[in-house]
């Protein structure tokens, strides 16, 4: 039986959160900020509503990996859902924003059923997921940043 993998990460990201919220929301961007992400092609017209799906390619612990996630909820500034069933990791990605002293406080959480791994890898995979998450919202502070 493979279990599922449930990994979430947080950081406070020193940019308001309408800019934040925004930027994220937008699948078209994520080769800016997530670094394994190497393309991502849109479906349907580049949206952020619920039902807008874009092809992802991506590289995660030596493996190219294609997808196709589509935005399942979007409540803008606040959280955005958005989920594949496709390939060997089925996964939800959620994005959660909240106001923060400095910035915007962001929780980035990925749980899915890797049906192409070994069960065995699950630790390792979930360990390599947080160090490769948490380098990502370091990636999106940075780029919120140097934005004008």
């Amino acid at each position: 039986m493979v279990r599922p993998v449930d990994v979430s990460v947080e950081r406070v990201i020193r940019a308001s959160r309408a800019d934040v919220a925004g930027f994220a929301a937008d699948m078209g961007n994520a080769p800016r900020w997530y670094r394994n992400i190497k393309s991502v092609e849109w479906r349907t017209d580049p949206s952020t509503e619920p039902g807008a799906r874009a092809a992802f390619v991506a590289e995660f612990m030596g493996r190219r990996i294609a997808y196709t996630y589509e935005i399942r909820e979007h409540l803008p500034g606040e959280r955005l859902v958005m989920s594949t069933e496709e390939g060997p990791f089925p996964m939800q990605t959620i994005y959660e924003w909240s106001d923060a002293p400095k910035g915007t406080h962001m929780r980035l959480t990925n749980r899915g059923f890797p049906s192409g791994f070994k069960a065995v890898l699950m630790p390792v995979m979930a360990l390599a997921m947080r160090r490769a998450m948490t380098q990502d919202l370091s990636q999106l502070d940075k780029v919120m940043r140097s934005r004008p």
